[in-house]
C-alpha cells in the first residue's frame, strides 16, 4: 500500500460496487415502471410543470434540454442497462477513465430523474443514492487499488447516515429516550413487512433492548469507523447486522441495503482473500481524487453544522447535485396507525344502501385479512405517500385530486400502481376516501378471524366525488390549516 491506495480493500470495493449496481437497477426499474402515472405528461404531478417552475441553477439535469414521456422512458431503461452492465463487471474491461465514465452515467441519469420527481422523489434515500453514486465514480476499478481518500469519504457518508438518525431520535420523540418507541413503531411504520406483525408482538423488555441497542449502534459505533482496523471493520459489521434486522422488520426501499453496501466498503478483507496484483494510480487520477475530496470537505460544512445543531433537520440536500446531504429517520413516532381507504361505486346516485368497493394497494395495509408483503428494495412511491396522507390531508393536497380523477377515468397507468381495481370494465361513477384506524390483531384475534389487522372507521377524507373539476379535494382540519 502506498499513500494513495489501500490494496486490502479491493474486496470491500467489489462488494460495494456490486451492491450499488443492484440498487441502481432497482431505482431505475422503479422509475421506469411508475413514472407515467406519477410525473409523466398526464401524471398526478407532471414533470413538465415542475420544469417550468424551476431552472438550471436549482435543478440541473438532462430534462432541461427536453422532456417527453418517451425520453424519460429511454433514460430510465438506459439506467437499467448500465446497472446490469456494471453488475456484470463491465468496468473491469475498460481503462480506468472508462470505468469512471461507466459509473458517472447512471449517477447523471438518476440525478436527472430526481430533479423532476417532485414529491414522489422527496425521500432521503434518493439523495443517499446520488451522494454514494457520485463517490463511486472515483473508486476505481480492478486495475487500480481503491483510493484511501474515497474510502474515507464513503465512511463519512455512512457516519452521517447512522449518527444523524441517532441524534434525531435522541433529540426528538421522548419515547426514544424512554426506550418505548418500539411499542408502537412496528405497527405504525410507513409500510410494514410480512414479519412486522410478529416483531410487534415481541415481549416489551425485548423492545426496550432493541431501542437501547439501536442507540449504541447509531450514536457510539459510527465513531469507531474512523479508528484503525480491525475495530473499524467490526463497527461496520455491527451496522450490517442492525440494518439486516431493519430489513426483516419493515419496507424502507433501498435505504437499508445502501447502508449495508457502505458498511461493506469499510471492511479490510485481507484475512479473507489476498489482494490481486494492482497497478499504481496514475497521476491524473490522484489529482482528480484530491480535488473531489477537497470539494466534499467544503460542502460538508453545512451538513456537519446541522448534525451539531439543536434544530437538526432530516433528509436535506444542501446543493443542487445532492453531493453532500444530511440524513435521519423517525425523529417522532406515531402512536396509532391511520389509513386512507379509497373506494368506488358504479351507482350513479348515492343513497344509504350504496355498495362501495375498495381499491387494493400493493404495499400499504388495506384488506385486514391480507398479510403485508415484502417489497424493499423496490419502492412503492404511491403507497408511501398514502401513509403521509393519513397523517395529514395537507400532505396529499397537491396530488390526491389528480389521483382520484384518474381512478374515475380508469386510467391504465394509474391502475398499474394498484394491486386490485374493483372496476375492470367501466370506470366508477363516484370515488370516496375514508380514514380508518388500524391496529394489529392479537394472537387470539388472528386465530379466530384470520385477520392481521383490525380497523375502525374514524372520519371522511374525501366525500363521494363524481368526475368533475373539483375532484379529489381531501377534507379535514389539516387540509385547511
Amino acid at each position: 500500500m502506498d499513500w494513495f491506495t489501500a490494496d486490502g480493500y479491493w474486496l470491500g470495493r467489489l462488494l460495494f460496487q456490486k451492491a450499488l449496481a443492484v440498487i441502481y437497477l432497482t431505482a431505475f426499474l422503479t422509475a421506469a415502471l411508475q413514472f407515467r402515472a406519477l410525473i409523466g405528461e398526464r401524471g398526478m404531478l407532471p414533470a413538465p410543470e415542475l420544469l417550468r417552475r424551476t431552472d438550471w441553477r436549482t435543478a440541473p439535469g438532462l430534462f432541461r434540454l427536453h422532456y417527453s414521456d418517451r425520453f424519460f422512458a429511454v433514460v430510465a431503461w438506459s439506467g437499467c442497462v448500465l446497472a446490469v452492465a456494471l453488475l456484470a463487471g463491465a468496468d473491469r474491461f475498460v481503462p480506468l477513465w472508462g470505468a469512471m465514465v461507466l459509473w458517472a452515467l447512471p449517477w447523471a441519469l438518476y440525478l436527472s430523474i430526481v430533479q423532476v420527481g417532485s414529491t414522489w422523489y422527496g425521500f432521503g434515500w434518493e439523495s443517499l443514492l446520488l451522494e454514494t453514486g457520485f463517490l463511486a465514480v472515483f473508486l476505481g476499478n480492478a486495475h487500480t487499488a481503491p483510493p484511501v481518500l474515497v474510502l474515507w469519504l464513503l465512511r463519512w457518508v455512512l457516519f452521517r447516515v447512522e449518527f444523524g438518525a441517532g441524534l434525531i431520535k435522541i433529540r426528538g420523540d421522548a419515547c426514544w429516550r424512554k426506550l418505548t418507541c418500539l411499542y408502537f413503531h412496528h405497527e405504525t411504520q410507513p409500510m410494514p413487512g410480512p414479519l412486522s406483525w410478529f416483531f410487534h408482538h415481541l415481549p416489551r423488555p425485548l423492545h426496550r433492548a432493541e431501542v437501547a441497542a439501536n442507540h449504541v449502534t447509531q450514536l457510539l459505533v459510527p465513531v469507531l469507523l474512523f479508528t484503525p482496523q480491525p475495530v473499524a471493520g467490526v463497527a461496520a459489521g455491527l451496522m450490517v447486522l442492525t440494518q439486516l434486522w431493519l430489513v426483516l422488520s419493515g419496507n424502507f426501499a433501498w435505504l437499508n441495503w445502501l447502508t449495508i453496501a457502505l458498511a461493506l466498503s469499510a471492511v479490510d478483507w485481507t484475512p479473507v482473500a489476498e489482494p490481486p496484483a494492482q497497478a499504481g494510480a496514475p497521476l491524473w487520477y490522484e489529482v482528480v481524487v484530491i480535488v473531489v475530496t477537497a470539494l466534499v470537505v467544503v460542502l460538508s460544512y453545512r451538513p456537519a453544522r446541522n448534525l451539531l445543531s439543536r434544530r437538526q433537520i432530516m433528509n436535506r440536500s444542501f446543493d443542487p447535485l445532492h453531493l453532500v446531504n444530511t440524513y435521519g429517520a423517525f425523529g417522532s413516532i406515531s402512536r396509532v396507525r391511520m389509513e386512507v381507504v379509497v373506494e368506488g361505486t358504479d351507482e350513479p346516485v348515492i343513497h344509504p344502501g350504496t355498495v362501495w368497493r375498495e381499491y387494493g394497494f400493493r404495499g400499504k395495509p388495506g384488506d385486514p385479512h391480507r398479510l403485508p408483503r415484502q417489497f424493499a428494495p423496490y419502492h412503492l412511491r404511491l403507497d408511501w405517500m398514502m401513509w403521509f396522507a393519513a397523517l395529514s390531508p395537507a400532505y396529499a393536497r397537491p396530488w390526491f385530486g389528480p389521483f382520484v380523477e384518474r381512478l374515475l377515468e380508469n386510467d391504465r397507468d394509474t391502475l398499474r400502481l394498484l394491486r386490485h381495481n374493483p372496476f375492470p370494465g367501466e370506470p366508477p361513477a363516484h370515488v370516496r376516501a375514508r380514514v380508518y384506524r388500524y391496529r394489529y390483531t392479537t394472537w387470539r384475534e388472528l386465530r379466530a378471524t384470520g385477520c392481521w389487522w383490525h380497523r375502525t372507521y374514524v372520519r371522511e377524507f374525501l366525500r363521494p366525488t363524481p368526475p368533475g373539476p373539483a375532484t379529489g379535494r381531501p377534507r379535514g382540519s389539516a387540509a385547511t390549516s
